[in-house]
């Protein structure tokens, strides 16, 4: 018994042809077995070229069997590849379900970002796109309340839309809510350098009830609201308005009814003498109480259609799991006979060849198309509205649905190329990303505690990542070091050696050695076309047997149960 683990073979096929051969593939395209090659020879060649007894011949075709192709299944046993029409019928209806919700998504956040900046323009005085509303004197802020305030009784004669006051929501039953907060007890005196601050918050509010006339006495009062400007902490307004999205009839949809719930804040927490106004908009939905809409009679379509996705994904969730299942009864079995046969443990490597990632990527991406689905069918029946959540789950579903496509396209030769390097890469390239993501930390915390009082884009340490990642693909470097012109002498110098450096060793270094990572695999993989080809104890064992997949002495490996899910092959 020799001490070796792997054997090796070599054959007559040229560079290419040996390049873009699948390893693990047996049957019309088996390279371990059939024609001129040699079997392999070492430990597995030389005790398994013994006298073979039936369990053992019988095992090395379930083996073979397993790792064939859906094409090679099918000349084997003749069954039809039901499983890989599944997958295709599921990506075609996933992304078709996706597309639907996309559209009608679409429609929704435009919607909310357009009554947003409705908002804006309607209660913040002088309001201007891209600029910050900001107010320095105390009438500018009385202003700005009052303002507001007649804006909002005034809506209904003034708004291009069709608004609804909502009531009973704000301080003491009314519909509108205006408030300060302050410190409970505050003396500043700049002239002494002296200040007396109780840090206990009080909260001070009216109420404000539209009328059907606006300029009614009844609605003067938030006049009489006198602010404490030397221990203000903000001023706010809240109130709440209905809408209705009626252009979802477009996509033959029952309108929905919107609940905006808007919030303007004007914040002197600083006391700079800078206030900043910023305006909130939180919108729900819900189902119309009496919905008529002329010509359009209620179907039901995208709610079946939507249950239609979700058995689909089921069944293909049931078949996945069915395969690895028995890719584990057979590992079982293998290991069992290396044990009680050859005396011998089974590697792990060989073990977690019986567990196919691609099955388990393919459960993942069914459970988040099951769980949409229901969630998507509870948006169209107007009891849920979380948009956000639907769109990430099936989004994400989608996604790992086409990148299970490239399990079928790595069946062609010529594709197989991108798994092989990506596999034979993946290892080194996480380890690379460990050490220069210790680096990327660091400039993160050096950038934000130094660049972050004077760049806006180091404000935060999720803005300094997302600032430095676009600097790495070479996005707004003029504008980023432009903006740290305007800051003092010392943290200028610092900013040029902090971004010199980090452009410099980034770009120049850490890109470069990543791609060389990526290529010294695929020049790792080209080399060993040219040598003799590693295999493992599993795939020696599979290839001493010979038989083609048309032999027909796959035929009833089974046994002759069959149920609902038995009846579909392999792949």
């Amino acid at each position: 018994m020799a001490s070796s683990n792997y054997t090796c073979i070599q054959d007559g096929e040229t560079e290419k042809e040996r390049l873009f051969s699948p390893v693990t593939d047996y049957g019309s395209q088996d390279r371990l077995s059939g024609g001129d090659n040699p079997h392999p020879t070492g430990l597995v060649g030389e005790e398994l070229r013994q006298p073979q007894g039936g369990e053992e011949e019988a095992l090395r075709r379930k083996l073979k069997y397993f790792f064939m192709s859906p094409c090679d299944k099918y000349h084997a046993k003749g069954r039809k590849p039901f499983k890989l029409g599944l997958q295709l019928l599921k990506i075609i209806i996933v992304t078709f379900q996706l597309v639907l919700f996309g559209l009608s998504n679409q429609m929704v956040v435009a919607f909310k970002e357009e009554n947003t900046a409705s908002f804006k323009h309607l209660f913040l005085k002088d309001y201007q796109e891209d600029t910050a509303q900001v107010l320095y004197t105390q009438n500018e802020l009385y202003s700005q309340v009052n303002y507001t305030v007649e804006q909002y009784l005034a809506l209904p004669h003034t708004s291009l839309g069709r608004y609804a006051y909502v009531l009973g929501v704000g301080v003491n039953g009314s519909a509108l809510s205006l408030c300060q907060r302050y410190y409970k007890k505050g003396s500043i005196d700049p002239v002494n350098d002296t200040f007396d601050i109780d840090p206990h918050v009080v909260t001070d509010c009216i109420g404000v009830n539209p009328t059907a006339d606006p300029y009614s006495p009844a609605n003067s009062d938030y006049t009489n609201f006198t602010l404490k400007f030397h221990k203000l902490i903000n001023v706010s307004i809240e109130f709440q308005l209905k809408a209705i999205n009626i252009q979802t009839i477009i996509n033959n949809e029952i309108p929905d009814c919107y609940t905006f719930a808007i919030m303007i804040v004007m914040d002197n927490q600083a006391h700079s003498g800078r206030i900043k106004i910023d305006l909130h908009n939180r919108a729900s939905i819900k189902e119309c109480k009496d919905t008529n809409v002329s010509g359009h009679a209620e179907s039901y379509a995208r709610e079946a259609f939507d249950v239609l996705v979700a058995f689909v994904c089921l069944l293909s969730l049931l078949l996945c799991g069915r395969s690895i299942f028995r890719g584990i009864l057979l590992q079982h079995e293998y290991a069992l006979f290396f044990r009680h046969k050859l005396s011998r443990s089974v590697p792990w490597g060989d073990r977690m060849e019986f567990i196919n990632g691609w099955y388990i990527l393919l459960i993942i991406s069914d459970l988040f198309t099951i769980v949409g689905s229901f969630i998507k069918i509870g948006i169209e029946s107007k009891n849920l509205s979380s948009y956000d959540v639907c769109a990430i789950l099936l989004g994400t579903s989608t996604l790992l649905a086409w990148v299970g496509v490239i399990r079928y396209l790595s069946f062609f030769q010529k594709y197989n190329i991108l798994i092989v390097t990506l596999r034979a890469a993946f290892p080194n390239v996480i380890r690379f990303c460990c050490c220069a993501a210790a680096i990327y930390m660091g400039y993160c915390f050096c950038g934000w505690i130094v660049l972050g009082p004077y760049h806006v884009k180091f404000r935060s340490l999720s803005t300094v990542s997302e600032c430095l990642f676009s600097l790495i693909n070479g996005d707004d470097m003029f504008v980023t070091f432009a903006e740290m012109d305007h800051s003092g002498t010392l943290v200028r110098v610092f900013s040029q050696v902090y971004l010199y450096t980090f452009i410099s060793l980034f770009i120049y270094m850490v890109l470069s050695l990543f791609i060389a990572l990526i290529t010294d695999a695929y020049d790792s993989i080209r080399a060993q076309s040219q040598e003799p080809v590693r295999v493992t104890d599993l795939h020696a064992f599979i290839s001493e047997c010979t038989d083609t997949p048309s032999s027909g002495k796959f035929r009833g490996l089974e046994g002759s149960s069959c149920s609902f899910f038995c009846c579909c092959s392999d792949w």
